[in-house]
């Protein structure tokens, strides 16, 4: 999709609040609407990725804790928790207490990943990775100045 070009010295006197929370803001319901293809929210995604990065290695409690500064929601996890062991996608050993996906999980997690990498790829589509690198360093710098974190999640 082509944009209609504007003179740099006309970009560069343009609010940066605006354009980021315009930019979360369809990135977040593109996401957020390819997931619910799937009946996943974002939190059944963050855990669904969690347990499968590190298997056995994920309490609840501690997964929560981790992903309670991403969340704009107000999540209720023990109910995400809930509803993918009700859906058979996830387990919690007995003695560890750990999460572990199962079989159903990995494959749903894997048509979720499908289909948000589809989203992904319409948000990057004329966008060259030195272009995209940069954006992403230049929001890490203006996060830096304003005493926010800027490492890498």
């Amino acid at each position: 999709m082509d944009i209609k070009p504007y003179p740099q010295e006309q970009l560069a006197t343009q609010a940066i609040g605006y354009w980021s929370h315009e930019t979360a803001h369809h990135v977040i319901t593109g996401l957020r609407t390819a997931l619910a293809e799937e009946h996943l929210t974002q939190p059944h995604w963050w855990i669904l990725n969690h347990v499968a990065g590190a298997p056995g290695a994920w309490t609840r409690t501690a997964l929560t804790a981790k992903l309670t500064r991403f969340d704009d929601q107000n999540t209720d996890f023990e109910t995400v928790y809930d509803d993918l062991t009700t859906r058979g996608w996830l387990t919690t050993t007995h003695d560890t207490h750990t999460l572990a996906l199962t079989v159903e999980g990995e494959a749903g997690r894997l048509r979720a990943h499908d289909r948000n990498a589809a989203v992904h790829a319409r948000i990057r589509q004329g966008i060259d990775d030195p272009t995209y690198a940069a954006t992403i360093d230049t929001l890490r710098r203006m996060v830096a100045n304003l005493g926010g974190n800027a490492d890498l999640p």
